[in-house]
């Protein structure tokens, strides 16, 4: 029987090479995409720096879990520019380290990523907006519908806590508007198009809603929501791993290029944590959810016993 990994032992470099060098290489793409790219053909240009956004945005991920400098500021100066648009860093640090809390995983209140709501605000919600959120809950949907969808969702809400004065959100979009400044200033120089950038923003963030559209699950135990999608295609390195999801909220200070070496060295251990909640790849999830829901959108084991 394997036994929980022992990480003592792995210590991590000072400055971690392979990341920093995929985000020099995610800017090489975006501005590739933005000139060249686009200067051959528009449509080419749109799609890769809508793969670029949804790269750097996974780089945005590890930066925020302290990587790949040991130095907080260091690390967030190389994430800085905007690129994704409307989701300040800042706010996506402070929302996601909060979603770590994994007792209160999928909790439609005190988890900021949960997908579920409450079954009594459900029931209250007009038709046609719950017709909306039922289509945004098959995999289709979420890729088309979810970039608008969650960011409309993403921003009421914070207007909502910049209208109550909540700490440190006003000042997070000041800062995000000041990252804005950058990404403006090379696409007027570039001559791309601002709806092409839109476009490639709304691809962007479509392929990262593939990565989060199963990857927590309703379960009365807290420790049997996280997947494991044993992926190692070309989605697993645009999501930078994450689809061992399980691994990475057991040690999420572990670098993204660790994550696959450990959960193969311990792969009974993160299945039973978990308690088998695994699919063998991305291709098998576009298999079964596609065209239909894998959820409701109400929670269905509410409310979430956090213990």
């Amino acid at each position: 029987m394997t036994s929980a990994p022992d990480l003592r032992a792995a210590a991590l470099p000072r400055v971690e090479w392979a990341t920093l060098g995929l985000i020099a290489a995610t800017y090489a793409v975006w501005g590739l995409g933005t000139t060249v790219l686009a200067g051959l053909w528009l449509p080419l240009g749109i799609v890769a720096t809508g793969i670029a956004i949804a790269q750097f945005s996974s780089l945005q991920h590890e930066v925020l879990h302290g990587h790949p400098f040991r130095n907080r500021l260091a690390n967030e100066a190389l994430v800085f520019p905007a690129l994704a648009l409307c989701v300040p860093y800042g706010r996506f640090r402070d929302t996601h380290l909060q979603h770590h809390h994994d007792p209160a995983l999928t909790d439609p209140y005190d988890d900021p990523e949960s997908n579920y709501l409450d079954p009594a605000v459900w029931a209250r919600l007009p038709r046609w907006w719950q017709a909306v959120l039922n289509a945004n809950n098959t995999l289709l949907g979420r890729i088309v519908l979810g970039p608008i969808v969650g960011n409309a969702m993403w921003m009421a809400s914070e207007w909502r806590l910049i209208r109550a004065r909540a700490p440190g959100v006003l000042r997070d979009w000041g800062l995000n508007a000041l990252g804005l400044v950058p990404v403006l200033a090379w696409l007027a120089w570039a001559g791309f198009p601002a709806w092409a950038y839109l476009l490639a923003a709304w691809i962007g963030h479509g392929l990262l809603k593939i990565r989060t559209y199963l990857e927590h699950r309703a379960h009365d135990q807290f420790r049997a929501r996280s997947v494991v999608v044993e992926d190692r295609g070309p989605l697993a390195l645009l999501f930078l791993n994450n689809n061992y999801h399980v691994v990475h909220h057991m040690h999420p200070n572990v670098p993204w290029y660790r994550l696959p070496q450990l959960y193969a060295q311990n792969r009974d251990h993160y299945l039973r944590r978990n308690e088998g909640y695994r699919y063998s790849s991305y291709a098998e999830v576009f298999r079964r959810y596609l065209m239909r829901r894998k959820d409701p959108v109400p929670h269905p084991v509410w409310p979430v016993r956090k213990g």
